[in-house]
């Protein structure tokens, strides 16, 4: 699944690629992060809109699943188009399934809908920190169970593709903050994610973890990498015991997979 080019893995975060001007690659993954180094203070646009600079000159941003690209990117007075890199997402088609479970009756799409935009407007946020910066780590070691992209076509009607990584593991597992971030939405008991929390890492970028078990942090609280934010279950709609990890850019989500420090 790991399809970085080399250029691209050397502007993956670390100390010595933040400490450096680096060019950008030439072509990116679809849900792959990207990370470059301007001048400070110089103005960086991708696809037309303006992105966060640091004082250090470090900028990220995502692509997206579907991107086909060219991605423009503009620093200064300088212009690169990165080629996209496609991906082969499978897709699995399941028939039989009661169809209140495909499509849930009004009532509840309501609570579904409320439910789900609480949860993009905490992405929304974007702070100077730069708690990405030393990479990532696994938030549990097992079996990876689901991947960021997968798709299933119930009785012949597509759903969303997934959006994140599962990780099998029993219930109860203590789950590790990847990075160092603060916390922006923590509730134990969404209908469909169940026990939901959001780690934001700074310049847009953020953690989430679903059908949680337990929360062990509140939102507005700080917390470290490695940190025990919570506990693995399997708390709204799921078949089994597993954390949910997903990673966004915004409103983009990206692979967990393909984020530095992952192997």
């Amino acid at each position: 699944m790991r399809t970085f080019s080399s250029a691209l893995a050397a502007l993956l975060l670390s100390a010595s690629a933040l400490a450096s001007t680096a060019p950008l690659p030439e072509s990116v993954s679809q849900g792959a992060l990207v990370v470059g180094h301007a001048t400070p203070g110089q103005h960086v646009t991708v696809a037309g809109k303006p992105v966060r600079v640091g004082s250090d000159g470090v900028f990220v941003f995502g692509v997206g699943r579907d991107e086909q690209g060219p991605v423009d990117v503009a620093i200064g007075s300088d212009r690169r188009r990165l080629v996209v890199t496609p991906r082969d997402w499978p897709v699995e088609r399941v028939n039989g399934v009661p169809p209140k479970t495909v499509n849930p009756p009004p009532a509840i799409a309501a609570r579904i809908a409320r439910e789900q935009a609480e949860v993009v407007a905490a992405r929304g946020r974007d702070d100077a920190r730069e708690d990405f910066a030393k990479g990532f780590i696994w938030p549990v070691t097992g079996r990876i169970s689901g991947r960021f992209g997968n798709q299933r076509i119930y009785n012949g009607d597509p759903k969303a593709p997934h959006s994140g990584m599962d990780i099998a593991v029993p219930e109860g597992t203590p789950v590790k903050a990847p990075a160092a971030g603060v916390v922006t939405f923590a509730k134990p008991d969404l209908y469909l994610t169940g026990g939901t929390l959001l780690l934001d890492h700074g310049f847009g970028l953020s953690s989430n973890f679903l059908h949680l078990s337990r929360i062990d942090v509140k939102v507005g609280q700080r917390v470290r990498q490695g940190q025990v934010i919570g506990a693995a279950g399997m708390t709204g709609r799921a078949t089994g015991p597993h954390v949910h990890w997903g990673f966004n850019w915004f409103d983009v989500r990206l692979d967990p997979l393909l984020l530095p420090g992952i192997r």
